[in-house]
C-alpha cells in the first residue's frame, strides 16, 4: 500500500507512538529507488561521506562491524572493501529486499537487537539517527552490544553554520529534494525526509547523550562545508 503523508509543518510529523510504523512503510515504499536518489540529490557525495564514515573505525580488517538502519547495504559494501566483515541490520523488509550487498542481513529493530552483549568490534549508521523513535534506547542498545574500546562511526544530515550555505541548503533541501523524490519515486517520503531534521538534538546535546550511554571521545566532525555530519564514539572500558 502506498503511503500517503500529508504536507506537515514541523510540529506535525509523526509522534513517538506512531514513527516506528511511518519510518517502516516510507522506506517499504522508496526503495526500489532509494540508491538511485542518493547519488542524484548528494551528487555522489553518499559514497565519500560512507568511507569516511569507515576509515573512521580505525579498526583492523576482520573485525565484525554491525551497520544498523543498513537500508540497501551502501555501507555494508564499504566496510567489506576495507576488510571488515559487515552484518546489516534494517527493520523495512523493502530495504532488505532491494540490497545490493553480499554481507548477511538481518531484519530487526536497531532498539532491540537479538546480538550477544559485547560481541562485536565497531558499528556504523547512515542517516538514520533522525529516523529512530527513541535515540537514547538506541544508544543504550548499541552500547549493548559492543565490546570495551569498540568504535561508532554515525552519520547524519547538518545544516552548515555558513549563513549563505544555510540559506542555499535550506532551499535546496526543503525544496528541490522533495520535488526530484516527486518525480522518481514517492513525494511524501522525500517531503517527510528534510523535515525529519527537526527530531534531532541540538548538536551538544546529542553528543552528550551519546556519552552519557557509555562512550567516550565523542566527536562531532562537518563533512562538505556542514551539509553532513560524522560522529564518532568509543565504548568505555
Amino acid at each position: 500500500m502506498s503511503l500517503r503523508l500529508r504536507r506537515r509543518r514541523r510540529s506535525e510529523l509523526p509522534s513517538p507512538q506512531d514513527k516506528a510504523d511511518t519510518v517502516e512503510q516510507m522506506f517499504d515504499e522508496i526503495a526500489p529507488r532509494y540508491d538511485l536518489l542518493n547519488r542524484l540529490l548528494t551528487f555522489r557525495l553518499d559514497t565519500l561521506w560512507r568511507r569516511r564514515a569507515v576509515a573512521a573505525l580505525g579498526l583492523q580488517p576482520g573485525e565484525t562491524v554491525i551497520d544498523l538502519a543498513c537500508g540497501t547495504g551502501d555501507l555494508c559494501n564499504q566496510l567489506e572493501a576495507a576488510g571488515l566483515f559487515a552484518v546489516g541490520v534494517d527493520f523495512s523488509a523493502g530495504m532488505l529486499q532491494a540490497a545490493t550487498t553480499r554481507a548477511p542481513l538481518v531484519r530487526s529493530d536497531a532498539l532491540s537487537l537479538g546480538v550477544r552483549e559485547g560481541w562485536l568490534a565497531g558499528a556504523t549508521c547512515g542517516f538514520a539517527l533522525r529516523n529512530f523513535a527513541d535515540l537514547d534506547r538506541f544508544f543504550a542498545e548499541l552500547a549493548r552490544v559492543l565490546r570495551p574500546g569498540a568504535r561508532v562511526a554515525m552519520l547524519e544530515v547538518a545544516e552548515p553554520a555558513n549563513p549563505v550555505l544555510r540559506a542555499g541548503h535550506k532551499l535546496y533541501f526543503g525544496k528541490v529534494v522533495p520535488a526530484v523524490g516527486s518525480l522518481l519515486s514517492s513525494r511524501s517520503a522525500y517531503r517527510y525526509l528534510p523535515e525529519s531534521v527537526a527530531y534531532l538534538p541540538a548538536v551538544p546535546e546529542l553528543l552528550s547523550r551519546i556519552a552519557e550511554a557509555g562512550f567516550h571521545d565523542v566527536q562531532r566532525n562537518a563533512l562538505s562545508g556542514g551539509i553532513a555530519q560524522l560522529i564518532t564514539a568509543t565504548r568505555d572500558a
